[in-house]
């Protein structure tokens, strides 16, 4: 899912940020975020990324079959460490099979000055940075349900941002070929060959691309940022199958619900930010419908600021998972379909 804007945190936005504070306050919550290693995490109850190969019908619940997540490493950690992927080919029992399996994928990941802060543009300038390692993957069982490792990787090859007091590590996955789903997930670990968090390790990504459950009890969480800029904000999904209800929780929102999508169709729906919301966590909760069941549902968001900025969806929320605040001055749930 490639991304036509930077964040709230590009170049100016980074100056304006820290002249009011915000970035004391984002690194002030920090803690939170000791669990973010796994992508995704725990508190999203999500169970994998998804991308497809590039001669997929964007049906299938792939916009452009590509996925970018970014990598936090603090500065106070100086040891190698590694990014993992579990099953990264595509084939098995994880991935969605379309007739048979043909699809390539390639993971990429990238450092240094511009991974980060320099734009990503659609056309394909989105590989900015210094390419740290790539690996393009097939029908490969020897990694079915079980992890690659890139790295080693020193935490100084990454980008540093003096706002998040850490160095940023990319990482792209792109459907080269084939027209299978890809599932899989993430890790950054200081080990090779097993999953060992980095204290205040973090991980975050501007569109999101996965997959739901293929049940009616687990609801799916993701975890956009808005800074005290926002005024409001534009919430747009892809091909969600009309699978039930996309609600937004906030600390002064008990719930609203969004506008959801239909099988190949995009759904937006903008609302105003009260005071209370700004500098906070919002959780959007997917909530699937009962009957019928919809299986293999996977479904792209992205949420952005009045000024058309992706806000970015950290893995697990700054300052934690938001709860309504009784007495807060909510706005009145709005039912949009």
């Amino acid at each position: 899912m490639r991304m036509e804007y930077r964040s709230l945190l590009d170049k100016n936005s980074l100056k304006y940020l820290l002249t009011v504070g915000v970035t004391g306050l984002i690194l002030l919550f920090f803690p939170f975020l000791s669990g973010a290693q796994p992508v995704p995490a725990k508190v999203e109850n999500i169970p994998h990324l998804v991308t497809f190969g590039k001669n997929a019908e964007t049906s299938w619940g792939d916009d452009d079959f590509c996925n970018i997540f970014f990598f936090i490493v603090p500065k106070s950690y100086h040891d190698p460490f590694y990014i993992r992927v579990y099953d990264p080919d595509t084939g098995g029992e994880v991935d969605e099979i379309n007739g048979f399996f043909n699809t390539k994928t390639e993971f990429s990941v990238y450092g240094g000055e511009g991974c980060w802060t320099d734009d990503i543009d659609p056309s394909g300038t989105f590989r900015n940075g210094n390419l740290l390692a790539s690996k393009t993957f097939g029908l490969s069982p020897e990694y079915d349900t079980s992890w690659y490792t890139f790295g080693p990787f020193n935490p100084t090859e990454g980008e540093y941002a003096e706002e998040f007091q850490g160095y940023i590590f990319k990482i792209i996955t792109l459907g080269v070929d084939g027209d299978d789903g890809n599932l899989y997930n993430y890790y950054l670990s200081t080990s090779a060959d097993k999953n060992l968090p980095i204290e205040g390790g973090d991980a975050f990504t501007y569109e999101y691309g996965f997959r739901l459950w293929n049940d009616t009890v687990n609801i799916s969480h993701i975890y956009p940022y808005v800074d005290n800029r926002v005024v409001s904000i534009k919430q747009t999904n892809f091909d969600w199958d009309s699978d039930g209800e996309i609600r937004t929780v906030t600390v002064a929102r008990l719930y609203q619900l969004n506008k959801v999508s239909g099988e190949d169709e995009w759904a937006e729906s903008e609302f105003k930010i009260v005071d209370k919301e700004k500098n906070t966590s919002f959780d959007f909760q997917f909530i699937k419908r009962k009957d019928p069941l919809v299986r293999n549902n996977n479904v792209v968001i992205s949420v952005r600021n009045q000024y058309g900025e992706l806000l970015p969806f950290h893995t697990v929320p700054i300052g934690g998972v938001p709860k309504f605040q009784y007495g807060a001055a909510a706005k009145p749930i709005k039912k949009k379909r």
